[in-house]
């Protein structure tokens, strides 16, 4: 990917006009797996990988777009984002690497950003394409970022999350929680984010130095991934209800407990009250895993790891043979204090946290066993925790 020097240097190449620069990064979820939707608790990390974004204003009313990447430019007009109403989104999208910027320049200037003289953009990024380490959430936050500078426009950084995931639901069509925008907007560099996905309240978990995040991902996506995503959360929102009739209070799973599933889980189908038992103990873990990073206990944290992919894999059946293939592995590699599936499952990645004097070792051995066992050559990545998004001061 280009440096942002040589970002700008492309955009003024393109458009006559010196820009300002932004980077979002993409993210990896460290433990909390299909908790955000419940009201939950999720603990992500910014990764090193980002997307950067060069602006510069326009007085055409045009939005002109260029990705390094794909080699590609759009042209669109401003009416475009003014004049399209929310029951005509679907003619809007592209199905697209566009419908992402464009998206987000919808979601604003329908929140009230002036973007009626337009801008031309330079968009470039590293985020690895369908690893699940939200490349399309850095791009949105990126492009908010870009806009918002360049219109001196404020906005909470919560807000800018909430309005790039609505751009990603409601243009682009994902129906993706907050929990991608929320970290590439609050990423600290060196720590873990914990985000309660009710209240849109955030702390930090230092992350200790020692070691490093490792992403194996294991170049699978089982086709019954959009299906049974969607069967899970109508097995979840199943089982919620049978325990709201018990106790209103409870308006998502966030709010029941151990206890509430012991005394009416067997008003539950069996496999209702497994996802309703990952959810909760999920949460539990979430909790768990905050206080081992602050007691810089790698051990403990490592055992929450675990105990989540374990709960990911047999209660919530959202595992496949290729990534449990790479858990097993890590688990035996000197150095590694955990490993589990990330992501929404049936394929993708694993994240594991590994020794940093331990990571060539670990990464040779992952790549060779994996390889060996399942036939594949693995794609790793390693990375620290990274800041949030944020302008490049060239």
């Amino acid at each position: 990917m280009q440096t942002p020097a040589e970002l700008a240097a492309l955009h003024f190449q393109t458009y006559t006009v010196p820009p300002q620069v932004y980077r979002a990064p993409g993210r990896v979820n460290l433990i909390g797996e299909h908790t955000d939707y419940c009201d939950g608790f999720v603990m992500p990390a910014a990764i090193e990988f980002s997307t950067l974004v060069a602006i510069s204003q326009r007085s055409d009313g045009r939005i002109l777009a260029h990705s390094a990447n794909f080699n590609e430019r759009v042209d669109k007009s401003v009416a475009e984002f003014v004049d399209t109403a929310y029951s005509s989104l679907r003619s809007g999208r592209q199905l697209h690497w566009s419908d992402y910027p464009a998206g987000v320049l919808w979601a604003l200037r329908h929140h009230g950003v002036p973007i009626e003289n337009g801008f031309s953009f330079t968009i470039a990024g590293d985020v690895p394409l369908g690893a699940g380490l939200s490349s399309s959430a850095s791009v949105e936050v990126a492009t908010a970022f870009a806009v918002l500078g360049a219109t001196s426009f404020d906005l909470p950084l919560p807000r800018i999350a909430q309005l790039c995931q609505h751009a990603e639901n409601a243009f682009v069509g994902a129906n993706s929680g907050i929990m991608d925008q929320f970290v590439s907007c609050c990423g600290k560099l060196d720590h873990a984010v914990m985000i309660d996905c009710r209240l849109l309240q955030y702390t930090y978990a230092p992350i200790p130095p020692e070691v490093r995040i490792v992403i194996c991902n294991s170049m699978v996506k089982h086709s019954v991934a959009a299906g049974e995503y969607n069967t899970r959360r109508a097995e979840i929102e199943e089982g919620t209800a049978i325990l709201r009739s018990h106790r209103p209070e409870i308006k998502a799973l966030r709010d029941a407990t151990l206890d509430d599933l012991a005394r009416w889980g067997s008003e539950m189908k069996p496999n209702v009250l497994r996802r309703c038992r990952h959810v909760i103990t999920e949460d539990n873990r979430v909790l768990a895993a905050v206080e081992a990073f602050r007691n810089n206990d790698l051990t403990r944290f490592g055992e929450l790891m675990h105990e989540a992919h374990v709960s990911f894999r047999d209660d919530f059946e959202a595992s496949c043979q290729e990534i449990d293939v790479l858990v097993d592995l890590a688990s035996k590699q000197p150095g590694c204090y955990g490993s589990r599936l990330t992501g929404g499952g049936f394929g993708g990645c694993t994240v594991n946290l590994v020794a940093a004097d331990q990571v060539d070792g670990f990464t040779q051995a992952m790549h060779d066993g994996y390889r060996q066992a399942a036939g594949i050559s693995a794609e790793i990545y390693t990375s620290r925790a990274s800041g949030g998004a944020e302008e490049i001061v060239l």
